[in-house]
């Protein structure tokens, strides 16, 4: 496993109803959390993820793969939602994320 990047902190702040937000899926959380993970491997490999609606997208080099935020199926917690989008969007792209407390790990 190769370190990503480190996990926002900050991100946690943004976090309905602390955070104001209409979106019913922490939209302003799921942007700060993903922002980091734009990112280039120690092998040149790039890492983009970007949240386009309730869609979540992970483009690996060459390999893209999307997740989405199923807010009906894991209840209304953003973190939640996020850790599955994400998920699935790493399986869509055949790579494997791992989340910790502090950091994002991915094995291409």
């Amino acid at each position: 496993m190769i370190k990503l990047c480190d996990i926002n902190q900050a991100a946690k702040e943004k976090l309905p109803p602390g955070f104001r937000d209409k979106s019913g899926i922490g939209a302003h959380y799921v942007d700060a959390f993903v922002k980091p993970m734009n990112a280039a491997l120690p092998d040149g490999t790039r890492v983009a993820c970007k949240r386009r609606g309730l869609k979540i997208n992970l483009t690996v080099g060459t390999k893209k793969g999307f997740g989405l935020m199923r807010r009906l199926e894991l209840g209304p917690e953003p973190i939640v939602m996020l850790r599955a989008a994400l998920a699935e969007a790493a399986k869509a792209t055949g790579v494997v994320l791992e989340l910790t407390d502090t950091e994002i790990l991915i094995a291409p």
